[in-house]
């Protein structure tokens, strides 16, 4: 099935859709980006798991570890290119790549496995905050397919107010896809965004309004780990903590709950926030 074929799907859910273009190459869409016209991290992100999974039918992804390298034209389609380095009975290996042209986008590295039962089994207690229901809908910050609702309506783009380095956000998606592939790309869509502005929260003068005009900003590294089964188009929670900022980076990790209480997955990011330029660091010092 080519994008071409399902025009009613989403823009995020048509850029899960691969068609083949070699033994180990697909190639998939780009999701329109309201922001700034390049690829965002989180459809990446979804794009090589959907490839990881083709390439090993019968296995899911455990975990996928991704350096972003460079920005991509979302004006462009994405090619991702898959060498197996291991393929056993219950686990396999995968180097994924996305790339435009000869343009490397992202490189990463899929653990794959098969499940196993359990032999013990413990996880965080999930934060106590109000339910998805009780928390107001974040218009701006929804994708088309999508809710979003931020718990205690912070906004992140504002440098005018602080609080604490972190953010708990509801989120799920309008999708009858029973594919886990599907549901571990969506979920990775909302892991990708909100831990830079989770750095900047605790700072007096420093906003994601910011981004991209005096401070350049972007994601580096990101890995996320899969826990459990997930259904993207049931409400979950995502928590996400700065754990460090400084040298032009931040550091953060992030735990995804169910509405239930059960832990399914858990992220971590490392990311780029500096000036965007000297005219604009000299005119920050002298405000």
């Amino acid at each position: 099935m080519s994008s071409e074929t399902t025009p009613d799907l989403t823009p995020i859910l048509r850029s899960l859709v691969l068609e083949r273009a070699g033994e180990w190459q697909w190639r998939a869409p780009s999701a329109p980006n309201e922001q700034r016209p390049v690829v965002f991290g989180g459809q990446l992100l979804g794009q090589l798991i959907m490839a990881a999974t083709a390439a090993q039918p019968g296995k899911r992804v455990r975990s996928l570890h991704a350096v972003f390298a460079r920005a991509g034209s979302a004006a462009a389609p994405v090619e991702l290119d898959v060498a197996a380095l291991h393929d056993g009975r219950s686990l396999g290996t995968l180097s994924v790549t996305a790339r435009q042209g000869s343009r490397v986008l992202a490189p990463g590295l899929a653990l794959m496995d098969i499940g196993e039962p359990d032999v013990i089994r413990h996880q965080p207690p999930m934060p106590a905050v109000p339910d998805a229901d009780e928390v107001p809908a974040a218009e701006l910050l929804a994708e088309e397919g999508a809710e979003l609702r931020v718990v205690g309506n912070v906004d992140l783009r504002t440098a005018a107010v602080t609080g604490p380095p972190e953010l708990r956000v509801w989120a799920r998606f309008d999708t009858g896809h029973v594919d886990q592939a599907v549901h571990q790309a969506l979920l990775s869509w909302w892991t990708d965004p909100f831990l830079i502005g989770a750095a900047m929260r605790p700072h007096e003068g420093f906003g994601q309004g910011q981004a991209h005009k005096t401070l350049s900003t972007g994601v580096l590294t990101q890995t996320v780990n899969f826990h459990e089964e997930v259904d993207a188009s049931q409400w979950h929670l995502f928590v996400n903590d700065s754990v460090q900022a400084g040298h032009g980076r931040c550091y953060g990790t992030g735990t995804v709950f169910s509405r239930d209480g059960r832990l399914v997955a858990s992220f971590a990011q490392e990311s780029m926030i500096r000036w965007f330029s000297d005219d604009a660091r000299r005119g920050a010092s002298a405000m």
